[in-house]
């Protein structure tokens, strides 16, 4: 059973410490800030960009949450860390593509194993099924 996304109090906390290590440099966590598509106010969460075959991304683990939601309305957001922040416009990746950054993005990043049904192991393919439940963005200047 795949385990399901809810903010919480524990949550919170733990993307205000991924925060302040992404801050510092430290830790494998940028932060990504955009603009709420309804408030028009920044918002900014951790997120844990990947490279793969030279190409970064961005994957969200947990679904359609809200960056996801304000990155597809502007097309655009800021990726900082370690006091350094750059602007990036991002495109979607959908299928076959999205199911290689996934298979890659789950055996890196540990943590995100219980939100996928399938394991790091499994093959690419097993992959495909999983990538409109978690949106994958590659990374443009």
């Amino acid at each position: 059973m795949v385990k399901s996304y809810e903010m919480n109090g524990f949550r919170r906390a733990v993307n205000r410490v991924a925060g302040f290590l992404a801050r510092r440099g430290k830790g494998p966590a940028s932060e990504l800030t955009t603009i709420g598509r309804k408030s028009g106010k920044a918002r900014t969460v951790p997120v844990t960009p990947i490279e793969v075959g030279g190409v970064r991304y961005l994957v969200s683990p947990y679904g359609a949450v809200g960056w996801v939601h304000n990155i597809r309305a502007a097309g655009i957001a800021t990726l900082s860390r370690a006091g350094t922040s750059e602007q990036i416009s991002v495109a979607e990746v959908q299928g076959d593509d999205a199911a290689v950054v996934l298979k890659e993005y789950v055996a890196e990043v540990k943590i995100v194993r219980p939100f996928f049904d399938v394991p790091p192991d499994a093959a690419v393919a097993d992959f495909a099924a999983e990538a409109d439940a978690h949106p994958v963005f590659r990374i443009e200047r």
